[in-house]
């Protein structure tokens, strides 16, 4: 077979591929919005099926069970929400930090559905969704580590006062969706405030970790 032949019957493969591919998104975002909307528990693969209005064997061809479906919904979720809040490595420390927390917030504002996904989804005694969820919050802890202190190996009281401080977010972040009414720069503003308690108080109990000069303007 020449080369000619060869580029020929790649093709149809490639189609073929890229359809499988786009198949596969479009399942995945169609999980988003059910499990957003209902418990793991409560939604049968034949309610899967029948809301995405596709037949049940293509969901076990994609993703072999409801637990593999919903593991890859919430890893699509992170992926997007990790890449649009710890972006922004080429900014100033204090600019990074409000570029994350705006991030953070306008990945939540403009997908709804698979934020709640992540951050509420249903599988509460899953072992590797809580690995899955933890991994984000350690992105963002390590995002604001690094925009707040120039690096990302801090001790443990500043993980922890900076893991609490982002585990508040989340429940004010479902809350602010969930309830429209503060636009999101004064919501983003709000939080970077609080983060600024949050530093001074990592301070106070840690001077090796001291606050930045834009988190001491803020108290």
């Amino acid at each position: 077979m020449n080369i000619g032949q060869q580029r020929a019957a790649a093709r149809p493969r490639a189609r073929g591929t890229e359809r499988s591919l786009t198949r596969r998104a479009e399942l995945i975002a169609i999980g988003r919005m059910l499990f957003a909307d209902t418990s793991y528990d409560a939604l049968s693969m034949d309610d899967i099926a029948r809301q995405a209005r596709v037949a049940k064997g293509l969901i076990y061809y994609y993703f072999q069970s409801k637990r593999g479906y919903y593991l890859a919904i919430i890893q699509d979720s992170v992926a997007g929400l990790v890449t649009t809040a710890a972006g922004g490595t080429e900014l100033a420390q204090v600019d990074r930090v409000h570029r994350t927390i705006d991030g953070y917030l306008r990945y939540a504002e403009h997908n709804q559905a698979a934020y709640r996904t992540i951050v509420s989804g249903g599988v509460g005694f899953d072992t590797e969704v809580h690995a899955i969820r933890d991994g984000v919050r350690e992105a963002v802890v390590v995002t604001i580590a690094e925009g707040a202190y120039g690096r990302s190996d801090v001790g443990p009281l500043a993980r922890m006062g900076l893991l609490s401080w982002v585990c508040g977010v989340e429940g004010a972040t479902l809350d602010w969706i969930g309830r429209p009414g503060l636009p999101r720069e004064t919501m983003r503003d709000l939080l970077v405030k609080s983060l600024g308690g949050t530093l001074r108080a990592i301070e106070e109990l840690d001077p090796a970790y001291p606050a930045p000069p834009a988190a001491r303007r803020d108290g």
